[in-house]
């Protein structure tokens, strides 16, 4: 896990064969297409295909791929299994009917590895979640052991605010920010004085 991208750092260009459930048919997804097509790009790793935490979670990021798309943003949902039990694992699995975002398949780990997720003991990948920006920098990551399952809310809140300061590079978004909420301009007057900035 040594030489994982960082957040802050640029993420080098990878490319994934992947089923996508839109078309029924398997296709190819790389970091430069992403960039190139001005989308932020959301990596979901998730340690299995017929598991059992693992499709409440892509239901879950399902659910929120509207809004997530609508913010600009492309997920793809990544496990070192093969795009051909991608395919089967959707077809059977109820939870992912209703999936319209691509799956990855990383079978050799390498872009598991680049993002540190990848598991030596066991070959699988941690539940890992990595936000790149248009411009292919890695701004936020998240990664939790195999037996806690994530929040798409808080993913869409993540993008969003990450989209709101790339737009306003001037301020940052506080706790619990969401969208259309009060944000803070860093500088002297505000040391000390957040509360107040907050209206608190």
């Amino acid at each position: 896990m040594g030489d994982s991208v960082h957040v802050g750092e640029l993420v080098p260009n990878f490319e994934l064969d992947t089923y996508d459930p839109r078309k029924g048919d398997f296709g190819k997804v790389s970091l430069e297409s992403l960039k190139q097509a001005k989308k932020w790009t959301v990596l979901v790793f998730y340690p299995a295909d017929y598991t059992f935490v693992c499709p409440t979670e892509l239901a879950d990021v399902a659910e929120k791929y509207k809004d997530l798309a609508g913010a600009g943003a492309e997920v793809i949902a990544v496990s070192t299994d093969t795009k051909f039990v991608h395919m089967a694992w959707q077809r059977e699995e109820k939870l992912l009917k209703g999936l319209t975002y691509p799956m990855g398949a990383d079978p050799t780990g390498k872009v598991s590895r680049l993002f540190g997720v990848y598991d030596e003991a066991t070959g699988l990948s941690l539940r890992g979640t990595f936000i790149i920006s248009p411009e292919g920098k890695l701004v936020a990551a998240e990664v939790h052991f195999y037996n806690v399952g994530r929040s798409a809310t808080e993913l869409l809140r993540k993008v969003k605010a990450n989209v709101y300061c790339a737009a306003h590079p001037e301020e940052a978004c506080p706790a619990n920010w969401s969208e259309g909420g009060k944000t803070l301009k860093p500088g002297a007057g505000l040391v000390g004085r957040v509360a107040e900035a907050l209206g608190r």
